[in-house]
């Protein structure tokens, strides 16, 4: 079963969340064969927001746990909270699972 992290970003980060968006991005792409998913949050005018969804295909929480510490937003001290929970996938792919 999966695991869903959800990032929140530090008040006033704006700036670090860009400068260091590239090299998070060649991370994820290094890193894709364990992603079902990822993404920013965006506010409602599609503009960045403040934090991401990942949801990485594992059953190990340790890997998961992992993935998350090695991330360059990680790295940098972007983030404000970090959650790491299971995640079950009901519906997936436009498909029910359940």
């Amino acid at each position: 079963m999966p695991y869903a992290i959800i990032t929140q970003d530090k008040p006033g980060q704006a700036d670090l969340r860009a400068s260091t968006r590239a090299v998070h991005l060649d991370y994820l792409r290094a890193n894709q064969h364990l992603l079902l998913a990822a993404g920013g949050i965006l506010e409602d005018d599609g503009s960045p927001g403040p934090g991401g969804i990942l949801l990485v295909d594992t059953d190990e929480r340790s890997v998961a746990e992992r993935f998350i510490a090695d991330d360059p937003f990680t790295k940098v001290g972007l983030f404000e909270k970090v959650t790491v929970t299971r995640w079950r996938k009901a519906f997936f792919d436009k498909q029910c699972l359940v």
